[in-house]
């Protein structure tokens, strides 16, 4: 009881807080309940992403960011229990994960986020949250137009190296992202950049990025106009446009992007409808044989009040998540969790 007191506490606080800017739409009345409420952070949540234990899946833990002058990544236990916190940082804002960094010789899980006011990236080693970058690494360097926001992690299959893909509040088409190799140098985890790709409409800004490993592909919002894709891979020299998908139905911002995996090559992709509050879903393996047909297989109202940011994983966690998790960030300064099952019955329903 005194859970569940807690939580209807934590959604009327978020939506009280949301009530107040008059351009966001209310929850709905047949949005999907969370299953769990993060503790708030200090200031602003904008983006998650879920690292997964590697030997009991029950205790992987969330990451997320607290997007101020005094930020920080924060780790939160499946429960919603802040459990672990970063240095202090200069406005974090997107953070991404990926497994396998060798730095000095060992394997490093590490966490990536764009650290704006700096115009770095900052590398994290997991699940402890302690740098391991010497104090940053500058992104966009020798740009006029700089302030880093999104970020995605790319693990390359043939031989494991890791690359971030890293996005910013303004910038040129046809190489609006910039492509860093990660890799390490002693102790430290360092970055050089290989590649500058991707179009951008103008219209506002690209932030939500998100990587298919396993497809070998790259998906951005670019915000107003649609989700672009590209390949992944800077060694193939392809900068070629794949596609655009979800160029109608967003009420604003086509915003946050979460990749759920039923197979190497099967599942969604959830794309943020921030001023809706609502997420639209797509396949994705595409439609009719075609990978790049993207039609759109749901919309589904959620808890979370504009959501800038989410993650999603269909590893076994546990408890109520046993077939998966998908995370949202909130305004309200929290994330709320969804057992993958509520998330899967509203995508059935419209079948």
């Amino acid at each position: 009881m005194k859970n569940k007191t807690i939580l209807s506490f934590l959604l009327l606080s978020t939506l009280f807080i949301a009530c107040k800017e008059d351009k966001l739409a209310p929850v709905a009345a047949n949005a999907v309940k969370p299953t769990v409420v993060t503790e708030a952070l200090p200031h602003d949540t904008d983006d998650p992403a879920i690292w997964i234990h590697p030997t009991d899946s029950s205790k992987s833990i969330i990451i997320g960011t607290d997007k101020d002058t005094d930020g920080a990544l924060y780790a939160f236990d499946l429960k919603g229990k802040i459990i672990a916190k970063s240095e202090v940082l200069k406005r974090p804002n997107n953070v991404d994960i990926a497994y396998g960094l060798i730095v000095d010789g060992k394997k490093v899980d590490v966490a990536v986020t764009t650290e704006r006011e700096s115009n770095k990236i900052r590398i994290f080693s997991l699940p402890d949250l302690k740098a391991i970058d010497n104090g940053g690494i500058a992104v966009f360097e020798g740009e006029e137009l700089r302030d880093p926001m999104g970020i995605a992690l790319y693990t390359r299959k043939t031989d494991g190296k890791i690359f971030a893909i890293v996005g910013r509040k303004s910038g040129p088409s046809g190489s609006y992202l910039w492509q860093y190799e990660l890799s390490g140098n002693g102790k430290l985890a360092t970055a050089k950049v290989v590649r500058k790709f991707g179009a951008y409409s103008g219209k506002k800004e690209i932030e939500a990025i998100a990587v298919d490993n396993e497809l070998g592909t790259v998906l951005y919002c670019d915000e107003q106009f649609g989700i672009r894709k590209y390949k992944a891979d800077p060694a193939l020299n392809d900068n070629k446009e794949l596609t655009v998908f979800g160029k109608t139905g967003f009420k604003g911002d086509n915003e946050g992007i979460a990749i759920y995996k039923k197979t190497d090559s099967t599942g969604y992709i959830l794309v943020s409808n921030q001023q809706a509050n609502t997420f639209m879903v797509y396949p994705r393996e595409g439609a009719n044989g075609n990978p790049n047909s993207y039609p759109l297989l749901a919309e589904i109202p959620t808890s979370t009040i504009e959501c800038d940011g989410a993650d999603v994983t269909s590893i076994n966690l546990g408890g109520s998540f046993k077939n998966g998790l998908f995370v949202a960030m909130s305004n309200g300064m929290t994330f709320h969790y969804y057992a993958w099952d509520l998330i899967q019955k509203r995508i059935d329903e419209k079948k």
